[in-house]
């Protein structure tokens, strides 16, 4: 009865903060222990879907969330706003390499690339998906690059271990367009970036395609 009766202020919490809530956080609050709120939020996920609703308990960047059921996302696009972007090719295979080779410096990205990436990667810091996280301790100290938690909730991961297999980025499998789609913080939107006149070599743009299906394997659709 005790976990039926906290379904409702757990539900309650999920709704009003609108982003992923830790298991730490959810514990202090509704005053419960972890083998309790293990069990609470596996009867809440039964129950959502038990009901039919239109929302479901998502694990993403280290803590739970409410997010659309996926049948559900083409009526929720009907009411939002949404804008519809594209990540180009450069900036994609950038942000990529970011999140299976970090930490990384500029200098490192550039080696794998073979161009440079000035412009992919302050698009990539003003979009959040990346950020500084250090300096690698060698000669003009380089600033390292990773990954940031609103990455991990645009591509539904809860943490970075979760990230699909990836072949070598030299193993190219064939080429097309790529597309990121994010979350903004009042409503879902997709994020673009004006075509970039960065050079791109042939490599790059083979293996662009293949990073992206790897890093699509689980989306967040919110």
């Amino acid at each position: 009865m005790f976990m039926e009766e906290m379904q409702a202020p757990l539900e309650a919490l999920l709704f009003v903060r609108g982003e992923p809530v830790t298991a730490v956080q959810l514990r202090e609050i509704l005053q419960v222990d972890e083998e309790s709120l293990a069990e609470l939020l596996a009867l809440y996920a039964k129950t959502l879907e038990e009901r039919g609703s239109g929302l479901m308990l998502h694990r993403v960047a280290g803590g739970f969330q409410l997010v659309t059921r996926p049948e559900c996302h083409a009526y929720v696009q009907k009411l939002a706003e949404v804008q519809d972007r594209k990540l180009t090719t450069p900036t994609l295979e950038t942000l990529s390499i970011v999140a299976f080779k970090q930490p990384i410096t500029k200098q490192e990205i550039e080696h794998i690339r073979g161009v440079r990436v000035e412009r992919a990667l302050q698009k990539l810091l003003e979009m959040e998906l990346i950020e500084e996280v250090g300096r690698k301790p060698v000669l003009g100290r380089p600033i390292l690059y990773g990954t940031t938690d609103v990455f991990l909730k645009c591509f539904g991961l809860n943490a970075l271990s979760d990230l699909p297999a990836l072949p070598a980025l030299e193993e190219v499998a064939e080429e097309g367009d790529v597309q990121l789609e994010l979350l903004a913080a009042d409503g879902e939107a997709q994020i673009e970036e004006e075509e970039s006149p960065e050079a791109l070599t042939e490599d790059g743009a083979e293996r662009a395609e293949e990073i992206d299906d790897a890093l699509h394997t689980e989306e967040n659709i919110d």
